[in-house]
């Protein structure tokens, strides 16, 4: 009978559990209304971020700085090389030179307001500031081209290897191309990307030759342009692929080890500044020292003795 009674009473909570959370918490008929669109349309209203506020502030900055074309040319090909490739890149990059410009000398006003240096440095000060300023954007996107570059040459030994083995197996060289890009998205996400960038191009419409012309002068990279040399002789001549890319392979692989030994070789020489004014004051103060206070402590005593 004990049994059955709580049965019961499960069953009964169990049941207006159910019935309420129905009828207050998941509202079929609100969720019905909005998957099939029925009913009242729902306004939302989009919260201004404070960031997306700024970005607005500085793309508008940027259209309103006046730059020749040549200038636009130079800091689009910039921009590209670092791997920023939004249409709006390059007004956030003129208004943040505008916005920095700006700001940098009236933070430098208010700090050297209260100094007590001379007015002749204050101005010099503010001046500095506002050149770091303006200048400073295109010192953070040169530093990220040049980074982005490194990391590109760094992963090109094994792009090409697995490009090699690709095409070996029996694909075409546009195949090889994506399968590249997706199998080193993760180790290697920057010639990934412009692997899959010279994709895309081929999808588009472009022929080969111009798409792989173009990701040389993209990355502006040596190895890279060199790689695309020899893919473009490959496909202008009617060689083969996989022959011309092992070659080249072979060629990297003893430039690699040549520049390895060539650091190896230079490492002596840049070793001597820090041994001499880090390693050898050390050992001398380990080795002359104890003689030194000897020397001070018994001998000078005995010569003025005498």
């Amino acid at each position: 009978m004990a049994i059955l009674m709580s049965l019961v009473i499960f069953v009964a909570v169990l049941l207006v559990t159910a019935f309420i959370g129905m009828r207050l918490w998941v509202r079929p008929k609100v969720a019905i209304e909005r998957v099939t669109g029925s009913g009242s349309e729902l306004t939302f209203k989009i919260p201004n971020h404070p960031s997306l506020i700024l970005h607005d502030l500085v793309k508008k900055l940027g259209a309103v700085l006046p730059a020749s074309p040549a200038d636009v040319t130079v800091m689009r090909r910039r921009l590209i090389r670092a791997g920023i490739k939004g249409d709006s890149a390059l007004s956030i990059l003129y208004g943040s030179k505008v916005l920095l410009g700006v700001a940098f000398p009236l933070g430098m006003a208010m700090l050297v307001a209260g100094s007590a240096a001379d007015s002749s440095n204050k101005m010099l000060a503010i001046g500095a500031a506002a050149v770091a300023g303006f200048w400073g954007p295109n010192e953070y996107i040169k530093i990220r081209a040049q980074r982005r570059q490194k990391e590109i040459q760094r992963g090109l030994a094994n792009a090409l290897d697995l490009l090699v083995v690709c095409v070996e197996s029996g694909l075409g060289l546009d195949q090889a191309i994506v399968q590249v890009a997706k199998e080193l998205a993760h180790a290697h996400r920057e010639i990934s990307e412009e692997f899959a960038f010279v994709n895309l191009e081929l999808k588009a419409g472009k022929r080969r030759l111009d798409a792989l012309r173009n990701l040389g002068e993209r990355t502006s990279v040596d190895d890279l342009r060199k790689l695309v040399a020899v893919l473009i002789q490959a496909d202008r001549f009617g060689t083969g692929i996989g022959q011309s890319l092992r070659a080249h392979a072979d060629f990297m692989r003893i430039q690699a080890r040549q520049v390895a030994e060539e650091k190896a070789a230079k490492l002596g020489v840049k070793l001597v500044f820090p041994i001499f004014f880090c390693i050898l004051p050390s050992l001398f103060v380990v080795t002359v020292g104890p003689m030194a206070v000897k020397i001070i402590r018994e001998l000078l005593p005995l010569m003025n003795g005498v």
